[in-house]
């Protein structure tokens, strides 16, 4: 085998925030590399940094030092234009939330990146469906948000992560609103498009079973990220 792919690396990240005239530092000089196909779970307290660590790792914000590698390029070197350029087409995207467009279909939440990519209507709506049968989910691609389950919707924003290729998918929380089932459901979809597709995955998880199942288990402690 060749050598492995890094699809997102970060060095001596540090990240602090002003609360008045305090200064707290949230993230002290992390290193990370992650490689196509990894599966990584983030597991820390609440309040550890986890959600700072995956908005720094897809370009959401910046830190305070250090440097995220998206595709070799340096988020912090590159403008809000570039910036998002690269999120588009090499980063997915799941929250806790699902963050759908209400007034719109799955099918039209899932073509959404494609269609900001400047893909035509026609090519988008082809490979939202083709995903939102991989997510089993064919038949509810004209119903909106309002109409699914929380399970579907988080399968719907999870085809929505997908839908450009993306060569990771970041996720924060994404079985934190679910049942035991449906998280147990979701966890296994995972698992298998990561298998099918190739796609690197990092989940930042409470959910033990969760984490357990990812390849890779890291635990950030007083800013710092270690192998579990």
């Amino acid at each position: 085998m060749g050598i492995e792919e890094t699809v997102i690396s970060c060095s001596h990240l540090q990240k602090n925030f002003s609360q008045g005239s305090q200064v707290v530092k949230v993230l002290q000089d992390v290193n990370l590399e992650v490689f196509a196909s990894e599966q990584i779970a983030i597991i820390g307290s609440s309040g550890s940094g986890k959600t700072t660590l995956l908005n720094l790792l897809g370009g959401l914000d910046l830190p305070t030092s250090g440097e995220v590698y998206v595709a070799n390029k340096n988020l912090a070197a590159v403008d809000e234009t570039d910036r998002g350029y690269l999120r588009n087409k090499y980063l997915g995207f799941v929250f806790q939330f699902h963050h759908l467009l209400g007034e719109f279909t799955a099918l039209e939440n899932v073509s959404m990146p494609l269609l900001i990519g400047g893909v035509s209507a026609k090519t988008a709506a082809e490979k939202s469906r083709s995903l939102l049968n991989k997510v089993g989910l064919s038949a509810r691609g004209e119903h909106k948000p309002g109409e699914l389950s929380g399970g579907e919707r988080q399968r719907v924003a999870i085809a929505r992560a997908l839908v450009t290729q993306p060569k990771c998918v970041l996720l924060d929380e994404p079985t934190g609103n679910l049942d035991r089932y449906t998280a147990e459901e979701i966890q296994k979809l995972m698992l298998e498009l990561n298998q099918k597709l190739g796609i690197s995955f990092i989940v930042v998880t409470h959910d033990e079973r969760l984490a357990n199942a990812m390849g890779r288990k890291l635990v950030l402690e007083d800013g710092q990220l270690h192998e579990y």
